[in-house]
């Protein structure tokens, strides 16, 4: 079964939930509308009790975050930015809390790039299944954000302290191998058998109790340790808000994107 919301694909087969970003035209750069259909999807997909998530996206990139347009598009006064970057950033942040409570394994097929905020929609992750030729990379200190989606939140945790502080004072990019040894993704591969790992690992879980995989993440992702991510995340947040209405953080994303085109 196939069901389509505007920016989200909704695919369910083998047992499994998958969640296709689909906005290709802009590499699945996050807006509003984006987050709330995915908020939707992860909702509908809890509702389906599946084996397993699959996130996933259509297209080149999995995701290149917060839609830089979109914040200069609503830059024509502090408050209408500010309400704009309230609802994406705390939208993201709040699908990133639903993807770690979500009652089953949540995979990740990383079919292409995944910049700034998209991040923590892997980090939320399981299983990361990495397109080689995909990176994850930050970009805040090249256009003056505040790091959101879980870079300060969950990333330290995940990789250590300093590393993870390297890493966005130096916007590295981390390569699908490099996001391999460090423990962020589960394996590396060509693009083409991005599907066939996900099958087998869906296989994997099939054959093994679904209630020990609910018991098991239930228990790690207990209402102590997602209270603490969330505070982590609000934190984020009120950074970001506060960083970006400054002068300097709008000439940064101007220039941002004049480099690009």
């Amino acid at each position: 079964m196939t069901t389509e919301s505007r920016l989200v694909v909704i695919e369910e087969a083998g047992g499994a939930v998958w969640l296709r970003l689909n906005r290709p035209a802009r590499h699945n750069a996050l807006v509003p509308d984006l987050i709330a259909d995915l908020a939707d999807a992860l909702d509908h997909a809890a509702e389906r009790d599946p084996a397993a998530l699959v996130l996933t996206g259509n297209g080149a990139s999995f995701s290149t975050g917060g839609d830089i347009s979109g914040f200069l598009t609503h830059a024509r006064s502090r408050e209408v930015l500010l309400g704009y970057a309230e609802e994406l950033v705390g939208g993201l942040h709040d699908a990133v809390l639903k993807l770690l409570s979500f009652p089953a394994p949540v995979l990740a097929a990383v079919n292409g790039p995944v910049t700034g905020g998209a991040t923590g929609l892997v980090l939320a992750a399981d299983m990361v299944a990495m397109n080689e030729q995909a990176f994850l990379q930050p970009y805040y200190c090249t256009v003056g954000f505040a790091p959101d989606g879980g870079w300060t939140a969950l990333l330290p945790d995940r990789i250590g302290t300093a590393k993870a502080l390297q890493i966005q004072y130096l916007n590295e990019r981390i390569t699908a191998e490099a996001a391999r040894a460090l423990g962020l993704a589960t394996c590396a591969c060509p693009r083409s058998e991005l599907d066939n790992v996900i099958a087998q690992w869906l296989r994997t879980l099939r054959n093994g109790s679904h209630a020990t995989h609910r018991a098991t993440r239930k228990n790690i992702w207990d209402d102590a340790r997602l209270e603490q991510v969330r505070v982590r995340l609000d934190r984020e947040k009120s950074r970001f808000l506060d960083l970006i209405v400054q002068p300097e953080t709008l000439a940064g994303m101007k220039a941002f994107l004049q480099k690009r085109a």
